[in-house]
């Protein structure tokens, strides 16, 4: 019997957060796997112009949502067709698609107008890419091949190593390093051209080196170089869940494709690190009021269950399931859309598009 208590004792040890977070409120009603399929279609209809075949601003159909995001609205239909294998579903990725076609030029990467941004080009990369794996349609590995090498011409600085964040090449951020890695090992999986293993491994050794604490699996957010002072860097080390998310994703990726443990150990360190340090006394993944930073759990969404599943780490299930549980029971009953904000109930009238995304996401990839 001792040896049975102590045996719970360590096991409780090892996963506070979701021990405790998950069985915080027994009286919540949990999601079921018909839940996830109506949040998916509710944002669908509350924000998708099919006009213009990608995502509004918000519920008022006024604006189109930003670059960048609407790759990740795009992942989230991918990932219902992955989880329902509805026709429907099938059919917006071809639809999504073809609006990008028609609003971004093409797809033309040397557009430097619409393509403003070496990060707004990868979130896409990596969408064509995923779209293949689902598909087998050429024109998508088409345009995300010709985009990898776009973006790694352009943007990768072979003299000190990582991705330059603008055209201006006077930053380096997570946001593209880590995506880049990402990219690159999902046209690895597809190719199996070594090329790109090699340049994930690349970027991530470097991002590893400037952007990672090793201590606690906390990201940095963005780094300048300032040749006056003795280190030369300046290191912002704001945190980011979608920075958190894309370093867990390109780690368990590498690992998948190497084996070596060092790579799993580091994204069981960030993802600890949003458990612990980010999320508030409940347990509820954190969330930021910027422009278009609503999107951020939707990221997290992406690439957590990467660790989950290709990292075999459950122990993240039920504190995922258990914000899915607080969010979906706080939604806009009349719409059945959530907000970024677990805890208070779903604001009403007009919403933005970013601020409703974090749920539906998690919902289409955390098994009820």
């Amino acid at each position: 019997m001792r040896n049975k208590i102590l045996t719970i004792i360590i096991l409780l040890s090892m996963f506070p957060c979701t021990m405790v977070h998950a069985t915080k409120d027994k009286n919540i009603k949990s999601y079921t796997n018909k839940d996830a399929t109506i949040a998916i279609d509710a944002f669908h209809k509350t924000f998708y112009n099919p006009g213009m075949k990608l995502y509004a601003i918000s519920s008022d159909m006024k604006g189109r949502a930003a670059i960048w995001v609407q790759a990740i609205y795009w992942d989230m239909i991918m990932n219902a067709y992955k989880r329902t294998k509805s026709p429907k579903y099938r059919q917006l990725i071809e639809d999504i698609y073809q609006g990008g076609y028609e609003q971004y030029d093409k797809y033309n990467w040397n557009n430097k107008i619409e393509w403003f941004i070496y990060d707004d080009m990868m979130w896409w990369i990596i969408s064509l890419a995923r779209a293949y794996e689902i598909t087998h349609e050429p024109k998508f590995l088409a345009h995300a091949s010709s985009g990898f090498y776009h973006v790694w011409k352009e943007s990768y600085d072979p003299e000190r190593g990582g991705m330059w964040w603008n055209f201006k090449h006077d930053g380096k951020m997570s946001c593209i390093n880590y995506p880049t890695v990402i990219g690159a090992m999902t046209l690895y999986n597809i190719t199996k051209d070594a090329d790109y293993l090699e340049k994930a491994q690349n970027i991530y050794a470097w991002s590893r080196n400037v952007f990672f604490n090793k201590e606690d699996g906390r990201i940095a957010d963005n780094m300048h170089y300032h040749f006056q002072r003795r280190n030369g860097m300046d290191i912002d080390w704001t945190t980011q869940l979608y920075n958190q998310a894309t370093c867990i994703g390109s780690a368990v990726m590498l690992y998948k494709a190497t084996k070596k443990k060092q790579y799993l150990e580091d994204a069981i360190l960030a993802a600890n690190y949003v458990q612990n340090s980010m999320c508030n006394d409940n347990g509820l993944l954190p969330f930021k009021n910027g422009i278009e930073q609503g999107i951020y759990g939707a990221i997290f969404a992406q690439y957590i269950i990467m660790l989950i599943k290709d990292g075999n780490q459950p122990q993240y299930t039920d504190w995922l399931r258990m914000n899915i549980n607080t969010a979906w029971n706080n939604r806009d009953m009349s719409r059945n859309i959530t907000f970024k904000d677990a805890s208070q109930a779903c604001p009403k009238g007009i919403m933005e598009s970013y601020d409703a995304s974090c749920y539906p996401a998690l919902m289409q990839v955390i098994i009820p």
